[in-house]
């Protein structure tokens, strides 16, 4: 009987109903998704073909930067969430989906695993997501609930902003194909490179153990469909919505020392890519806002090698999606993706110096 009771309650691999749940999945994230970024980002590809643009920077005219104050933030705040409340709110919603949703079985057997075609397949997976950092982050928070290999929710989370296949295009339009191609070099170097090595920092079960963590899973999320779904849903909401507000206040308070004017003689200089390459990861943007940003910064002077700094970490991620998922990842393997897109940044700056 007792059996019989979690059959109902728990997706089985061998199941019918394990597929309809799977295919419900599909269906839900497949709408929001089209909804949210698809068919606006279909739509803003002929903007930025025709005008060269994608609209004004977020951070507004460099010329005339605010000073630093709360309501500076409140108000950077307002533009930033106004820009992704909808996207956010499908990152929560599949991200607790995906928990009660997608067979444990099939989850961990593809994607439970430190190799690095797990890692792959994660990073694959993460291109028609097109999620912001932030927006992605309760995604990977809830692959990791599901006991997903820290490489492959790596390769998921930074795959969404990184190689987002929408933004490229608006950045090969607004920009140019140099941009694009330094984007791509560093972001699949940072998505599949990164998020692998990323598993050393972290003890993992090792994959002949695996029968015993997806069994371990399945125990721990026993219990009706309803019961679980409201229990995922609650607990990010608790944790993720104040967190998410408090760091964006935060980043829209100081936003102005992390972006300072620089002179002529520094503007394409190694401390210059350095510095912008640190305020870029801390940082947080919604998607392709990026684009606008370096589009802006570069007709005021700035060259080519903070651009191309941030080019790669103002995207992937920031101290407000650090702080999302920061219950989810030992902190070691995030001070080490922190670090890393830090030196890809820096890298990318100094590539950038000489193409840009």
């Amino acid at each position: 009987m007792a059996q019989m009771n979690t059959s109902l309650t728990t997706p089985q691999p061998n199941s019918k109903k394990a597929v309809w749940y799977a295919i419900i999945f599909i269906i839900i994230a497949a709408a929001g998704l089209w909804y949210v970024k698809w068919f606006p980002y279909y739509n803003k590809s002929f903007l930025a073909a025709s005008t060269h643009s994608i609209g004004t920077s977020i951070l507004g005219d460099k010329a005339n930067p605010p000073a630093a104050s709360w309501s500076t933030a409140w108000a950077y705040a307002l533009a930033y969430f106004t820009a992704v409340w909808k996207a956010a709110i499908l990152g929560i919603l599949l991200g607790s989906l995906l928990q009660v949703l997608l067979p444990t079985n099939w989850l961990l057997r593809v994607l439970g695993k430190t190799s690095f075609g797990s890692t792959v397949v994660a990073g694959l997976a993460a291109i028609p997501g097109m999620m912001c950092t932030c927006c992605a982050a309760p995604m990977a928070v809830g692959l990791r609930k599901k006991n997903v290999s820290v490489g492959s929710t790596l390769a998921f989370w930074l795959g969404n902003p990184t190689i987002n296949p929408a933004t490229l295009i608006f950045m090969t339009f607004v920009l140019s194909w140099k941009f694009t191609l330094l984007r791509l070099i560093f972001g699949l170097i940072l998505v599949f490179g990164v998020s692998y090595l990323a598993n050393r920092f972290a003890p993992e079960v090792n994959p002949v153990n695996l029968d015993q963590l997806i069994e371990k899973t399945d125990k721990e999320s026993s219990g009706s469909f309803a019961t679980r779904w409201l229990k995922a849903a609650g607990s990010m909401v608790l944790y993720i919505i104040p967190a998410y507000v408090l760091s964006v206040l935060l980043m829209g308070a100081v936003r102005v020392w992390l972006f300072p004017h620089i002179s002529v003689a520094a503007s394409n200089s190694l401390m210059s890519i350095i510095g912008f390459a640190i305020a870029g990861m801390l940082f947080v943007i919604p998607t392709a806002a990026e684009i606008p940003i370096i589009q802006t910064f570069m007709s005021f002077g700035l060259g080519g090698g903070p651009a191309a700094a941030l080019l790669i970490t103002l995207p992937s991620v920031s101290l407000p999606s650090l702080v999302l998922v920061a219950r989810s990842f030992p902190k070691k393997v995030l001070f080490f993706v922190a670090s890393s897109v830090v030196v890809l940044g820096i890298l990318s700056g100094i590539v950038g110096m000489f193409l840009l």
